[in-house]
């Protein structure tokens, strides 16, 4: 049978999604956990492969299995065998023709920024922080031009291995609560850092130090160098991902968003 899982995790305690041979990523961790439950070896398959210390509150997962066992082994079984920093949050039994990556539609990523004069330290590493003063509503309006079908070269990392930059950015979004910034962006999918080099860029507008127009000039000239430096991964949450709405037994139809929500302690 199919499985799928949805999980989340604090990034800063693993290298990594993807399974490496020092065997300190989250892929590791969830592999082994499973194995013993199924008490045969299992490889998972993710929505979206985060990097370093960046973060899921609604990663999705799936794995193939002849163990039978109860959904709830899946869960409460799993997580007993995974660290404190990872937790599998609900499991259904789905058709073979169900993929975690190639079946969902979009995906939605939330960056919390503390804007203060004083770097965090009970969320350290939960959220990015600058300082000096940002202006919000210039970087609302200077988001805007991403929106639509786009080429984001400008925004990917040098070693991205996607076929093509040309994503569709269905939203984006910064709004201020506080001392915080919140970037939301929903897209069919993500080049590599292309969200951190994305905050990079409005952070830079919400200084000043660029004109609210700087992200129509970096999505024509396609050129990474022109652009702002990646920001800080510390922030970045994978909130969300969709699939065919009620194709699945998946959650919530198959729009599985959970935004982390402020304050993050």
């Amino acid at each position: 049978m199919r499985i799928a899982l949805g999980v989340e995790y604090f990034g800063g305690a693993f290298e990594g999604w993807q399974i490496q041979p020092h065997g300190r990523t989250v892929q590791d961790a969830l592999q082994a956990a499973l194995t013993v439950i199924a008490q045969a070896p299992v490889e998972v398959v993710c929505a979206g492969r985060t990097d370093t210390g960046v973060h899921a509150t609604s990663q999705v997962v799936h794995f193939d299995t002849t163990a039978r066992r109860p959904l709830e082994a899946w869960v409460r079984g799993v997580n007993s065998h995974l660290p404190a920093s990872v937790s599998v949050t609900w499991a259904v039994e789905v058709d073979e023709d169900f993929h975690a990556r190639f079946s969902a539609v979009a995906r939605h990523y939330r960056y919390v920024l503390l804007n203060r004069r004083i770097r965090p330290a009970i969320q350290a590493g939960r959220v990015g922080w600058t300082h000096g003063t940002l202006d919000a509503e210039r970087m609302e309006r200077a988001a805007r031009v991403l929106i639509g079908e786009h080429d984001f070269t400008s925004f990917r990392a040098a070693g991205c291995q996607a076929h093509s930059p040309v994503r569709t950015m269905y939203g984006a979004a910064v709004q201020r609560q506080g001392d915080y910034l919140l970037f939301d962006f929903h897209a069919n999918a993500f080049l590599h850092h292309m969200i951190r080099n994305l905050v990079g860029a409005l952070i830079q507008v919400g200084k000043g130090r660029e004109p609210e127009d700087w992200l129509t000039h970096l999505l024509a000239v396609k050129d990474r160098r022109q652009a702002a430096p990646t920001f800080a991964p510390d922030g970045l949450y994978l909130c969300g991902v969709d699939y065919p709405a009620e194709k699945w037994p998946l959650p919530d139809g198959g729009r599985i968003i959970a935004l982390p929500q402020l304050p993050l302690i």
